[in-house]
Protein backbone atom coordinates (compact mmCIF):
# COMPACT_ATOMS: atom_id res chain seq x y z
CA UNK A 1 0.00 0.00 0.00
CA UNK A 2 1.48 3.33 -0.99
CA UNK A 3 0.90 6.83 0.31
CA UNK A 4 -0.81 7.70 -2.99
CA UNK A 5 -3.41 5.01 -2.46
CA UNK A 6 -6.76 6.78 -1.72
CA UNK A 7 -7.82 3.97 0.64
CA UNK A 8 -4.63 4.42 2.65
CA UNK A 9 -5.21 8.18 2.91
CA UNK A 10 -8.80 7.62 3.99
CA UNK A 11 -7.73 5.13 6.69
CA UNK A 12 -4.95 7.47 7.84
CA UNK A 13 -7.47 10.31 8.23
CA UNK A 14 -9.90 8.00 10.08
CA UNK A 15 -7.12 6.84 12.42
CA UNK A 16 -6.08 10.41 13.18
CA UNK A 17 -9.66 11.28 14.11
CA UNK A 18 -9.76 8.24 16.41
CA UNK A 19 -6.50 9.30 18.06
CA UNK A 20 -7.78 12.85 18.58
CA UNK A 21 -10.79 11.51 20.50
CA UNK A 22 -8.74 9.01 22.51
CA UNK A 23 -6.27 11.72 23.50
CA UNK A 24 -9.15 13.61 25.17
CA UNK A 25 -10.49 10.78 27.35
CA UNK A 26 -9.99 12.00 30.93
CA UNK A 27 -8.16 10.03 33.58
CA UNK A 28 -10.54 7.63 35.31
CA UNK A 29 -12.97 7.45 32.38
CA UNK A 30 -13.46 5.08 29.46
CA UNK A 31 -15.02 5.16 26.00
CA UNK A 32 -16.15 2.28 23.83
CA UNK A 33 -15.00 1.54 20.31
CA UNK A 34 -18.53 2.17 19.06
CA UNK A 35 -18.83 5.51 20.82
CA UNK A 36 -15.58 6.67 19.27
CA UNK A 37 -16.87 5.62 15.85
CA UNK A 38 -20.07 7.62 16.43
CA UNK A 39 -18.17 10.67 17.69
CA UNK A 40 -16.14 10.87 14.49
CA UNK A 41 -19.19 10.37 12.29
CA UNK A 42 -18.61 6.73 11.31
CA UNK A 43 -21.08 4.81 13.49
CA UNK A 44 -20.70 1.55 11.57
CA UNK A 45 -16.92 1.36 12.04
CA UNK A 46 -16.35 0.26 15.64
CA UNK A 47 -14.12 -2.60 14.46
CA UNK A 48 -12.03 -0.19 12.41
CA UNK A 49 -11.59 1.90 15.58
CA UNK A 50 -10.19 -1.26 17.17
CA UNK A 51 -7.76 -1.66 14.29
CA UNK A 52 -6.67 1.95 14.62
CA UNK A 53 -6.13 1.43 18.34
CA UNK A 54 -4.06 -1.68 17.72
CA UNK A 55 -1.91 0.29 15.26
CA UNK A 56 -1.63 3.46 17.36
CA UNK A 57 1.84 4.97 17.13
CA UNK A 58 3.77 4.34 20.35
CA UNK A 59 5.55 7.69 20.23
CA UNK A 60 2.27 9.59 20.61
CA UNK A 61 1.54 8.06 24.05
CA UNK A 62 -2.22 7.82 23.65
CA UNK A 63 -4.23 6.52 26.63
CA UNK A 64 -5.38 3.52 24.62
CA UNK A 65 -6.10 1.58 27.82
CA UNK A 66 -9.15 3.83 28.31
CA UNK A 67 -10.97 2.22 25.37
CA UNK A 68 -13.12 -0.85 26.05
CA UNK A 69 -15.85 -2.71 24.24
CA UNK A 70 -19.55 -1.96 24.66
CA UNK A 71 -19.88 -4.42 27.56
CA UNK A 72 -16.91 -2.89 29.36
CA UNK A 73 -14.52 -5.72 28.53
CA UNK A 74 -10.86 -4.94 28.13
CA UNK A 75 -8.83 -5.96 25.10
CA UNK A 76 -7.97 -9.64 24.90
CA UNK A 77 -4.29 -10.45 25.29
CA UNK A 78 -3.60 -7.17 27.15
CA UNK A 79 -3.52 -8.06 30.83
CA UNK A 80 -2.06 -4.70 31.84
CA UNK A 81 -5.10 -2.77 30.59
CA UNK A 82 -7.16 -3.58 33.69
CA UNK A 83 -4.23 -2.68 35.95
CA UNK A 84 -3.81 0.69 34.21
CA UNK A 85 -7.52 1.46 34.54
CA UNK A 86 -7.63 0.41 38.19
CA UNK A 87 -4.62 2.66 38.88
CA UNK A 88 -6.76 5.55 37.61
CA UNK A 89 -9.64 4.60 39.90
CA UNK A 90 -11.82 2.82 37.33
CA UNK A 91 -13.93 0.15 38.99
CA UNK A 92 -14.63 -3.33 37.72
CA UNK A 93 -17.55 -5.69 38.29
CA UNK A 94 -17.06 -9.23 39.60
CA UNK A 95 -17.14 -10.50 36.00
CA UNK A 96 -14.06 -8.40 35.14
CA UNK A 97 -15.92 -5.79 33.09
CA UNK A 98 -15.57 -2.06 33.68
CA UNK A 99 -18.47 -0.51 35.59
CA UNK A 100 -19.40 1.19 32.32
CA UNK A 101 -22.44 3.04 33.69
CA UNK A 102 -20.23 4.74 36.29
CA UNK A 103 -16.95 5.32 34.42
CA UNK A 104 -18.12 6.03 30.87
CA UNK A 105 -16.96 9.41 29.59
CA UNK A 106 -19.83 11.31 28.05
CA UNK A 107 -18.16 14.06 26.01
CA UNK A 108 -21.40 15.02 24.29
CA UNK A 109 -22.74 16.18 27.68
CA UNK A 110 -19.67 18.35 28.29
CA UNK A 111 -19.79 20.34 25.05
Amino acid sequence: MTINNPKHKKYHSFSNEVYEVVAQIPTGKVLTYGMIARLIGCPQNARLVGTAMKNAPQEVHLPTWRVVNSQGRTAPMWAEQQELLEAEGVGFKNNGHVEIEKFLWKPFEEF
